[in-house]
């Protein structure tokens, strides 16, 4: 592949170590500013800029805006850095060419619904592994998709999982077949629902690197919450 070799090419460079190291880093989080990665880096504001202009360059990373929900301060928002698709053949990709051919011939031999069970079927093995990573998470959901995090990212998916106000977001850095769940969503479908059963709660994706993002992100809904009441008892 001409990004593999062109990393190969430049290795042996301090350049092309750290472009390596922020390569890594991008694929860890999925995305982050320029002051993220030099912070995480050690790398001053100048070096990290040179080293996120050379790949603005080469097409290897490309820039996004910062979604904060915070009221907005004074100046401009802080650009957020992603990995284009370029760079991420820079990682392992299962046969995409093989496999997304024979699923064309599926579609077209005997329509959607068997792509669909042959998504489902390949994600058996996978939820079964996760399944046994997660028998001493216990029944909290939230729990269960840190323990899911964990699993995941074993299985090459670069995972995490965080709390948030409205329940908790398991983030997947990185997709083995993005190239193919592009064409074929079904492969997207099967993996989700994987992912309900095995956090035990009905869950929503958010957004898939299938489909440009730069992480896959599955929200899961916490227990709700109770709305307190207040009774006048003065009238």
């Amino acid at each position: 592949m001409l990004i593999r070799s062109s990393a190969v090419a430049t290795a042996a460079t301090p350049d092309g170590r750290t472009r390596d190291r922020v390569t890594q880093l991008l694929m860890e989080r999925g995305a982050a500013t320029a002051a993220e990665l030099g912070a995480q880096l050690g790398l001053s504001p100048a070096a990290i800029r040179k080293h996120l202009d050379a790949m603005l360059a080469d097409q290897l990373v490309e820039v996004r805006e910062t979604r904060n929900l915070a009221p907005r301060g004074r100046g401009r928002p802080a650009k957020t850095f992603v990995l284009t698709a370029a760079a991420r053949e820079s990682f392992p990709h299962f046969y995409d060419g093989l496999a997304a051919a024979a699923l064309r011939w599926i579609n077209d031999q005997c329509g959607p619904e068997a792509v669909s069970a042959f998504a489902a079927t390949q994600v058996s093995s996978l939820e079964e592994r996760c399944r046994t990573a997660l028998l001493e998470a216990g029944d909290d959901p939230i729990a269960r998709a840190e323990a899911l995090a964990e699993a995941l990212t074993a299985e090459g998916y670069a995972a995490s999982a965080t709390t948030i106000a409205t329940g908790g977001q398991l983030c997947q850095n990185h997709c083995p077949v993005a190239h193919v769940a592009a064409e074929f969503p079904q492969l997207c479908d099967a993996e989700t629902a994987v992912i309900s059963r095995l956090v035990g709660t009905h869950v929503q994706r958010l957004a898939t690197i299938a489909h440009g993002d730069g992480v896959c992100t599955t929200h899961i809904p916490g227990p709700a919450r109770e709305i307190a009441t207040t009774v006048r008892t003065d009238t």
